[in-house]
């Protein structure tokens, strides 16, 4: 039997809310990377640290990780920037000193007021960001200058619980002019892409918590991906998910990576049989299973995904006691 890891010979790790939620890693992923042999990069659409601090930060709790290791938006939203501007063309800054400094490694020149006549914005995540900048921000974007966002994530994955993410001051740029920025991170390809071009790869998986981001992006890369249940999203959330946001595997947490990637994969499980009458979803128990708890998420997904339902949402019922104690587990009742 191979690992969902032994699978692949190089691993996206996003980092909020799948290697660790603020300064506590989630459980079992100091272990579970440090046995990976895969070549192994973290991604993050974080753009207020840069590599080497990520690295550190990493290093801290407990991870193996180098600057050479990590791949970040604001490296993304800077090749974007470059790939479009004229070399040491002004760009305003909306963030922190490690987003300056990727701006200026690609030849443009970092500028923080509107008075230096900045040809371009861009945007990423700074924890004292506030009405001035922003403002700085406004007037440029108005005036017409290229608006490039590290990221839209609405919310940060901390230890304390979710926090405004720099989609949240995105959007009061956007309600301030109306424009819409281009995004360099997750749910583009580019940051993936970017991480695999530092070798030479047969087979990628992307690994994250979002479905908005890290999975959409592993399916807009056309990677395949597998949903960690330790950040923002939910197994419910994965079940009901849109085309574009659905995951190729479903696993708890990074130890998943050393389970059976058929396992993991959202399919039918030998545990549990699936019909599908008329709109409806209906799950009944089939023996016993070598179950992590999830292979009902997978099952019912994989079923919720294929079903015909013209628009309307599609229900899901249990058959048995064993089926409906394990949908109420993860919300997929109706009732719940």
């Amino acid at each position: 039997m191979k690992s969902l890891a032994q699978q692949y010979d190089c691993l996206l790790i996003d980092l909020d809310g799948t290697a660790f939620r603020g300064r506590q890693p989630t459980e079992g992923a100091v272990q579970a990377l440090a046995e990976v042999r895969s070549r192994t990069f973290f991604v993050t659409n974080n753009a207020s640290r840069s590599p080497d601090e990520v690295a550190a930060h990493l290093a801290e709790l407990g991870f193996a990780a180098t600057a050479g290791d990590v791949a970040t938006s604001a490296q993304s939203a800077a090749r974007l920037l470059a790939r479009q501007l004229p070399p040491q063309s002004p760009v305003l800054i909306v963030g922190t000193d490690a987003l300056a400094n990727e701006i200026a490694a690609v030849g443009l020149r970092p500028v923080r007021r509107y008075d230096d006549d900045p040809v371009a914005v861009v945007q990423g995540l700074s924890l004292t960001i506030g009405w001035p900048e922003l403002a700085e921000a406004t007037l440029a974007i108005q005036a017409g200058a290229l608006w490039v966002a590290a990221n839209v994530d609405p919310t940060l994955p901390t230890e304390r619980g979710l926090l405004p993410g720099n989609g949240a001051m995105v959007a009061a740029l956007r309600a301030a002019t109306g424009a819409q920025p281009q995004v360099a991170g997750k749910p583009a390809p580019g940051l993936f892409t970017d991480a695999m071009a530092r070798g030479d790869f047969r087979a990628a998986l992307v690994v994250g918590d979002r479905l908005d981001t890290d999975i959409e992006g592993a399916n807009a890369a056309k990677l395949p991906s597998l949903m960690v249940l330790t950040g923002v999203n939910s197994a419910r959330d994965a079940v009901y998910a849109e085309p574009v946001h659905r995951p190729t595997y479903i696993g708890h947490d990074l130890r998943s990576l050393h389970q059976d990637g058929e396992r993991l994969t959202v399919g039918p499980q030998s545990g549990w049989h699936v019909d599908v009458d008329d709109g409806t979803v209906i799950v009944r128990g089939r023996g016993p299973d070598e179950d992590d708890g999830l292979s009902i998420v997978r099952a019912v997904a994989s079923a919720v995904w294929g079903a015909h339902s013209d628009g309307h949402p599609v229900r899901i019922a249990a058959a048995d006691d064993p089926a409906r104690a394990a949908l109420r587990r993860w919300s997929l009742l109706r009732s719940d």
